[in-house]
């Protein structure tokens, strides 16, 4: 065996992130990774260079990107021309669509279990005669189709007896949320509710100490700042001020309503960017519409000019938004963030007023701390 090499079981070790020898030779045959050296006893050798380049699979699979994606982003060499960059990203832009197209016919097929499952008890009697009738319905034929539309319809008529149950219908649909503590199960379940997509639920991500921390900051009273009027008005002001807390905007000019003004106006005016710096420490952040006042959250938080309690940051946008986020859930101070490029003003004040319910409602509910050192000990 060549001095300075891996076997396949030693580089798996060394690059970690999950990877197993099985991976490794499918990324051979797949051509992902060049066909290594071999031993005298014809074992796979692998050199420093065959580490980078699994590394780098590893992280750019992690990211999101498939098999194929990273086949092609690999292939592009720093000193390639501008014209073979065209065209990479012309095929990305070409499976990126694909990658849509097979999401929408996943989310047509979401919303039909949906209106299936998501049925509260007073709708439960006629989803199981639809359930028995799907078993023998024949939809191939036009009478089938037709015979289909009928059963839904029948289902769809049990909607006018009574008011929808909504919490009773998240239980059919939400997934395994025992990981969490019962505030974030609910925080989560409005989230849902506020979107109308079960799958946000997979998407929302808190900072260990974010329900402590910020029931600690209400109950004394925190400030509470918006980045724009438009999410400050959403906030429960009635709740807040019970709490003593005080609801300012970021952004002090009422005629800022869209996440691009926003944006705009904070990148240009100066005065926004300083008015973030002077902040009460323990303050309570929520930025739901411009990712550049994310941005200069963290870096005022990295540079220790600001020193918030909690940070809730769910801004839009599909490059800065997430990297954004990314950068949040790297600081020191409390966040509850959505990933990637989901969020907006409503999603991030209904954020802040579960909270908020939370601490009113169940001033001496102690269900995250115990929660907290159960996955402690696990």
């Amino acid at each position: 065996m060549k001095a300075n090499c891996l076997t396949i079981k030693e580089l798996t070790e060394v690059v970690g992130g999950g990877i197993t020898p099985r991976m490794v030779r499918h990324y051979h045959q797949v051509g992902l990774l060049p066909q290594p050296m071999r031993s005298p006893g014809n074992y796979r050798l692998y050199t420093q260079q065959d580490v980078n380049r699994l590394q780098r699979i590893v992280a750019l699979k992690q990211q999101g990107f498939q098999l194929n994606h990273i086949r092609h982003i690999l292939a592009i060499e720093p000193e390639v021309s501008t014209t073979v960059e065209t065209r990479l990203i012309t095929s990305l832009q070409k499976q990126y669509r694909a990658v849509m197209q097979q999401i929408s016919q996943l989310r047509q097929t979401a919303s039909a279990l949906e209106g299936l499952l998501g049925r509260d008890r007073n709708c439960q009697l006629m989803q199981a005669e639809v359930l028995a009738q799907l078993k023998l319905l024949e939809v191939e034929t036009k009478v089938g189709a037709e015979q289909l539309e009928k059963l839904w319809s029948g289902l769809d008529a049990q909607v006018h007896a009574h008011p929808e149950d909504f919490y009773e219908s998240l239980q059919y649909l939400l997934p395994d949320l025992c990981d969490r503590s019962a505030i974030e199960q609910d925080l989560i379940a409005k989230l849902v509710l506020a979107s109308g997509d079960v799958s946000l639920a997979s998407f929302v991500r808190l900072h260990p100490e974010a329900i402590a921390t910020s029931r600690e900051a209400f109950k004394s009273g925190c400030q509470v700042i918006a980045d724009t009027s438009t999410i400050a008005a959403a906030l429960d002001q009635t709740r807040l001020i019970h709490l003593g807390c005080r609801v300012e905007t970021l952004i002090g000019n009422p005629h800022i309503t869209t996440a691009k003004e926003a944006e705009l106006t904070f990148w240009q005016e100066q005065k926004w960017r300083e008015k973030l710096q002077q902040l009460e420490k323990g303050c309570v952040l929520v930025v739901g519409y411009a990712p550049s006042v994310l941005l200069a959250i963290c870096e005022a938080i990295a540079h220790q000019q600001i020193q918030p309690a909690l940070v809730i940051g769910m801004p839009i946008g599909f490059s800065h938004a997430p990297a954004a986020k990314r950068q949040l859930m790297q600081t020191s101070v409390a966040w509850i963030a959505i990933e990637g490029t989901l969020g907006g003003g409503l999603l991030a004040a209904t954020a802040l007023n579960g909270l908020v319910e939370s601490v009113i409602d169940k001033p001496d509910c102690h269900c995250y701390l115990q929660h907290k050192a159960v996955g402690s000990r696990q």
